[in-house]
């Protein structure tokens, strides 16, 4: 599975960068749930002013989703790990 980060500033000007955001292909079934949870850990990552500046996204969904739903988009990652 690939992986992308994600840097902007947030509007404190501290520069703020988000690891470990799944790449799904536009025809996947979660891929629009992903980004809607991506567009809303952003905008809470954004108005948050608590001075840390990595964040992962792929702990975030660990923390939101139920855990058969982040199984399914992590499964590749699982089944190599022994």
């Amino acid at each position: 599975m690939l992986f992308k980060t994600l840097e902007f500033n947030n509007n404190i000007g501290q520069k703020v960068k988000i690891t470990d955001i799944p790449v799904l292909m536009p025809g996947d079934t979660d891929h629009f749930m992903l980004s809607v949870r991506l567009g809303m850990f952003i905008n809470f990552i954004y108005e948050n002013k608590d001075g840390k500046s990595v964040y992962s996204f792929k702990r975030y969904l660990m923390s939101v989703l139920k855990w058969p739903v982040y199984e399914k988009i992590f499964k590749e990652e699982w089944r190599n790990n022994a």
